[in-house]
């Protein structure tokens, strides 16, 4: 057996890991220099969105020996709206670094290779690994060679723009923004590094009602609406910024003996854009499909369903107005938002896209901001 992975990411180095620990070898293939060779930018683990696992970094730790280490575990998050705010406390998940940073996840990953050879800078097509190599793992970290062997299927695209900034932080405090104003039918948000450097981000979908929206002149409304809340002048020291990310999913999650893991798979939950577990999951479940300790198929059956609900729960949100908003943020306060956010049995958001399935419109109208 002659496994080609293609793609050191979250899944593509997952997967060469667990097939290590069974004894089975592979070889990486990435097109950058180095490993998280990105701009460098803060994800969060948000326990709430992986109901029944209650601690993600302990869960992959105990059942499947992948070892990460967060930049900070949240105790606090802000859900703020245009004129309301939740608070929610409590262990609600971690703080990571993703990209060029010594620390991301890429990086630690990575350090937990032993015997297997990456090679950077690689122009291998996936044509020529199904030659040269008897199985092959899709884990190139976008859509598009999903889509070029028409195994997957778009439901969005979306902007974001970015940047690192410095200040006063508590590295164990996430905020969240839902505010039209700022990102229409999407979402603003900060991720703290550290007590001095943390991520702001604006992210809203292409959609054609959204066009004509000036991305510099919202972020620049986002960036004074942050500084007044915070009551500092945050300095920018890096930025990024991203036209039409694809959101979507695989159809098929194995065609032949090509594996499709990652964002390759669909591990991007669109409802807040964020889906680290289910990536690194698909890369360990490939891994178990090769060494004969599962069915790759059936063990992402529960990861294909997370994904229908999280589409569900984005598209209720976008058809949401700045009052609406207001309503649910502040319903969030207080004893219904700690039961939401701690409920240790089940999964919020398979109840809540259960709940909302027949208020979702196959097409919603325009925004109304109010």
């Amino acid at each position: 057996m002659k496994i080609a992975i293609m793609g050191a990411g979250l899944s593509g180095l997952a997967c060469a890991i667990t097939l290590e620990k069974q004894g089975l070898f592979s070889t990486v293939f990435e097109r950058r220099n180095q490993v998280g060779d990105r701009f460098i930018n803060g994800e969060i683990m948000l326990a709430i969105l992986s109901r029944p696992i209650r601690d993600d970094l302990a869960y992959l730790s105990e059942k499947h020996g992948i070892f990460l280490k967060p930049t900070g575990n949240i105790k606090t998050l802000h859900l703020h709206s245009q004129h309301n705010h939740a608070l929610i406390t409590g262990a609600l998940g971690f703080n990571n670094l993703r990209g060029r940073h010594d620390h991301s996840f890429e990086k630690q990953l990575e350090g937990q290779l032993t015997k297997t050879e990456i090679i950077f800078n690689s122009d291998k097509s996936y044509e020529e690994l199904l030659q040269e190599y008897t199985h092959v793992i899709m884990a190139t970290g976008d859509a598009a060679y999903a889509a070029k062997v028409q195994n997957y299927h778009q439901d969005l695209t979306v902007s974001l723009k970015g940047c690192i900034v410095k200040g006063k932080f508590d590295r164990y405090t996430t905020a969240a923004w839902l505010d039209h104003h700022i990102a229409p039918k999407g979402y603003g948000y900060f991720i703290p590094f550290s007590d001095t450097e943390g991520n702001l981000v604006i992210a809203y979908p292409d959609y054609p009602e959204n066009m004509e929206q000036d991305i510099e002149a919202l972020w620049q409304r986002f960036y004074q609406r942050i500084c007044f809340e915070f009551q500092q002048d945050l300095k920018i020291v890096d930025g990024f910024q991203i036209r039409n990310y694809i959101i979507g999913s695989c159809k098929s999650p194995r065609i032949g003996n090509t594996f499709f893991v990652g964002n390759c798979f669909g591990s991007i939950m669109p409802f807040l854009g964020f889906g680290q577990l289910t990536s690194l999951l698909t890369g360990i479940y490939a891994a178990y499909d090769l060494c004969g300790l599962g069915n790759y198929e059936k063990l992402t059956i529960p990861l294909k369903r997370s994904y229908e609900q999280s589409i569900i729960l984005r598209k209720t949100m976008e058809q949401l107005s700045n009052s609406q908003y207001d309503f649910f943020v502040k319903s969030l306060n207080g004893s219904f938002g700690h039961r939401l956010f701690h409920t240790k049995r089940i999964s919020p958001l398979k109840v809540a896209s259960y709940l909302l399935r027949p208020f979702v419109s196959e097409k919603s109208g325009g925004i109304e901001t109010d």
